[in-house]
């Protein structure tokens, strides 16, 4: 497995599979060892996917300032990988908690990225604000399903600020379009990263600043994809529609049936929006 070393000396590991232009994948969770991507619904048949394992993650080494697990000082982690790979500008994507880590690789090397992707992003990053009654209507979508009274109870014992671990387990088959044995299997893939240290630092103090990266957004003048699952209580597509709205280039692609893992739950109709936006010429 490739690795490289960070500017503070913690080794970082990536996956590197695929052919074609490099595809710079930054991981949710936060830090989701990067074998939850997979190859990203067949996106590896024309683009050399790069999944980066965020420090202390997968085959990452575990740095010795717990602190350089938050957010805005994973930057200089993403900018020492493209140093690495030896290449000028990056295509890059980030999921879910991953793209708040994009956007501010973005804000501070604009002329570093080529595109941006951005795949069910977490909002937190942009302060795009998510109303519980539009998680709850999105919730709602998913009556008919025999887990929904017990996930459901549990959506409504977190937003009454009264989560255990036990609600956020209850809650997952949200996350996918068919709670089956495939997304039980995709779901184990991060729970070894749930919950750790890393996480609890990856957003805390100072990890964001929504007026500067919004004023970078305006700014960024290079094309980016949102993609969103009309089924994504995560991040229900209301909330995506606001996020591109802070681009001056961005093109939104909302999948039917989809929820927060739409390489998941839709492969061909997810890879085939990446691939028709990757493919775009820019000048």
């Amino acid at each position: 497995m490739p690795t490289f070393t960070a500017p503070d000396g913690t080794p970082l590991a990536y996956h590197a599979a695929g052919e074609g232009p490099a595809l710079v994948c930054l991981p949710g969770g936060p830090f989701h060892p990067t074998a939850y991507l997979g190859d990203l619904g067949g996106l590896t048949a024309d683009r050399r996917l790069t999944g980066l394992d965020l420090r202390g993650t997968g085959a990452s080494g575990v740095p010795a300032d717990p602190g350089s697990y938050r957010c805005d000082r994973l930057v200089a982690d993403v900018e020492a990988l493209r140093r690495h790979l030896g290449v000028d500008r990056v295509d890059l994507l980030g999921h879910s908690a991953g793209a708040n880590l994009a956007v501010r690789y973005a804000e501070r090397h604009p002329d570093h990225v080529d595109r941006l992707v951005l795949v069910t992003p977490s909002t937190f990053a942009v302060d795009v604000d998510v109303p519980g009654p539009v998680r709850a209507k999105t919730a709602r979508l998913r009556e008919g399903e025999p887990w929904f009274p017990e996930a459901y109870a549990a959506l409504e014992e977190v937003a009454a600020g009264r989560a255990t671990s036990a609600s956020w387990e209850a809650m997952a088959p949200f996350m996918y379009a068919r709670w089956d044995d495939e997304a039980r299997a995709h779901r184990a893939l991060g729970t070894p990263w749930r919950g750790t240290e890393a996480a609890a630092v990856y957003g805390s103090e100072g990890a964001f600043d929504p007026p500067a990266t919004r004023a970078a957004l305006a700014a960024f003048t290079r094309p980016a994809l949102l993609v969103a699952g009309e089924l994504d209580l995560n991040s229900p597509p209301e909330a995506v529609t606001s996020y591109a709205s802070l681009f001056p280039d961005a093109r939104l692609a909302v999948l039917p049936g989809v929820s927060h893992f739409p390489w998941v739950d839709d492969p061909r109709g997810f890879a085939a929006a990446v691939s028709d936006f990757l493919s775009r010429r820019v000048s």
